[in-house]
């Protein structure tokens, strides 16, 4: 089973898509999974709705993609671990698991590739209000690392009282959105905390490293354009990897030297996935 995306391969995504369909108009929609529409309407009226709308812009709220068009309805796209999103031109042969295409009046398509058919599609009416109705808990999300993250003090209130152990907060959406264990460890080790520290333990001190950490961590990730790793292999619109993998400094790298004190890399068993360390985590 592949690991989930996490934040900075959905925002790669997003980025690469708001950049090649923003302005486009829809001209057609094939949709090939009986399965991935999860509104109400059925599959010839979610395509009715989107053909001959146009794209304004491409957002992203925690692990959603939105598609905002000109008549205020968003088109929500949730990724299963293993979906990709691909830009090609209309000559271009079907990929096996394309689950969804969509298909511009210019500038050709953009096609959901999902094996394990494991990602969900909505078409939402109402704007932002409509989707909240839809999705309550999106407007509950925690603090996005690259959306206008909120401030170190606002962060400090959501860990320091909080009796649960630091991996599990990082991975809790309503106190920091999109992460899940490859960047929590990455974090973590440049916060220079151990992953089952609960957060009411942290120092002033330890809650601003963690902070710091946490935003430098997701932006370099997001640079590189995501990670792809052998049980999670990534690839972006282009048709690209991801080359975080290359900067991952714990994760996956146990027995291999740490770049801070030169000693093995650690792994342990914990809540029933491996969590990688370096000893100089306290």
């Amino acid at each position: 089973m592949s690991l989930p995306l996490e934040l900075p391969e959905v925002e790669t995504i997003r980025r690469d898509l708001d950049r090649e369909l923003s302005g486009r108009k829809v001209k057609d929609v094939d949709i090939t999974s009986q399965t991935l529409v999860v509104s109400s309407v059925n599959q010839k009226s979610f395509a009715s709705q989107i053909s001959g709308r146009k794209i304004v812009t491409v957002r992203r709220l925690g692990l959603d993609i939105l598609v905002d068009f000109d008549n205020a309805s968003i088109l929500v796209f949730r990724l299963g671990p293993s979906a990709r999103m691909i830009r090609h031109t209309a000559k271009d042969s079907r990929e096996k698991g394309t689950e969804l295409t969509i298909i511009f009046t210019v500038g050709g398509q953009v096609s959901l590739i999902d094996t394990e058919k494991k990602s969900e599609v909505c078409l939402v009416s109402g704007g932002d209000e409509g989707l909240f109705v839809e999705f309550p808990h999106l407007a509950d999300l925690g603090l996005d690392a690259i959306a206008e993250p909120s401030s170190w003090t606002t962060f400090a209130g959501d860990v320091l009282g909080r009796e649960e152990e630091l991996k599990v907060l990082l991975a809790d959406d309503s106190v920091v959105a999109g992460l899940g264990g490859i960047y929590s460890d990455e974090i973590l080790f440049h916060a220079g905390l151990r992953h089952n520290r609960q957060g009411s333990s942290l120092s002033i001190q330890e809650v601003r490293r963690l902070y710091r950490a946490l935003v430098e961590t997701v932006h370099e990730a997001v640079k590189y354009r995501g990670t792809s790793l052998e049980d999670r292999p990534f690839i972006d619109v282009y048709g690209k990897s991801g080359e975080f993998s290359q900067h991952l400094a714990v994760y996956g790298r146990d027995g291999e030297l740490s770049p801070r004190s030169r000693a093995p890399i650690q792994r342990v068993k914990y809540k029933g996935s491996w969590t990688y360390y370096c000893d100089t985590q306290v």
